[in-house]
């Protein structure tokens, strides 16, 4: 979906307000009760920097899979 959204404080909780995209997308009303079966948010880094990100890929021991090997002609020929 794409969607930003930011967190906010909710008495001692952190909070996401819904977009009314994804609100119209769910068919959700208020006070509807809604699951995290599969629920995949992830912090927005807009300005971070290629050092960074790959730092990051370090820090969470993100590994390629065995025997990948990257093809700069298929990346690119996108």
């Amino acid at each position: 979906m794409g969607l930003e959204m930011k967190v906010s404080r909710w008495g001692n909780s952190l909070a996401v307000r819904l977009p009314v995209e994804l609100v119209r997308k769910l068919g959700l009303k208020e006070g509807d009760l809604v699951g995290a079966d599969r629920l995949a948010l992830y912090k927005v880094h807009p300005e971070r920097t290629r050092e960074e990100a790959i730092g990051s890929m370090r820090e969470a021991n993100w590994k390629l899979p065995s025997g990948y090997k990257f093809d700069r002609d298929e990346a690119n020929s996108r």
